[in-house]
């Protein structure tokens, strides 16, 4: 009974661990320009797939921005709370197939992302082909 007890908790903890270091949970996003934070997108698995949505945005002056260049159902909705990545699907260590939209143009992007340390995220946002992109890295936030 001893030993069922052990290995039940080391099966948990260990799945906590595991959780842990998954893409999801906050990240903070860097400027690509001045190298400094700007927001904080809070990533999450849903029905199997992951999103994405601002949780913060750290310059006072855009704190109420709303999406005035989105369109559909994103159109002039706050920035703050909104999805921007969608629909990705885990395809080996790299999460793919779905996209990322940029809140300043909204435009969007197919979107790839890799966990590339514990708390390091590579999020990548291209046009056809992923060579056609750009690279943002993202940091946990603690």
């Amino acid at each position: 009974m001893e030993k069922i007890f052990t290995v039940a908790v080391l099966l948990i903890s260990s799945m906590f661990f595991a959780q842990s270091n998954g893409v999801t949970g906050k990240w903070r996003t860097i400027d690509d320009e001045t190298g400094e934070a700007r927001a904080i997108v809070e990533i999450y698995e849903k029905s199997g797939k992951i999103y994405g949505r601002v949780m913060e945005i750290f310059a006072p002056e855009h704190k109420k921005d709303t999406c005035k260049n989105c369109s559909g159902l994103d159109a002039n909705k706050p920035i703050v709370g909104l999805t921007i990545i969608k629909g990705l699907s885990k395809d080996g260590d790299e999460y793919n197939s779905g996209e990322i939209m940029d809140p300043k143009n909204g435009r969007h992007y197919k979107c790839s992302i890799v966990l590339k340390s514990k708390d390091k995220l590579k999020v990548r946002g291209y046009i056809g082909i992923a060579l056609l992109g750009r690279t943002q890295y993202w940091y946990r936030v603690k």
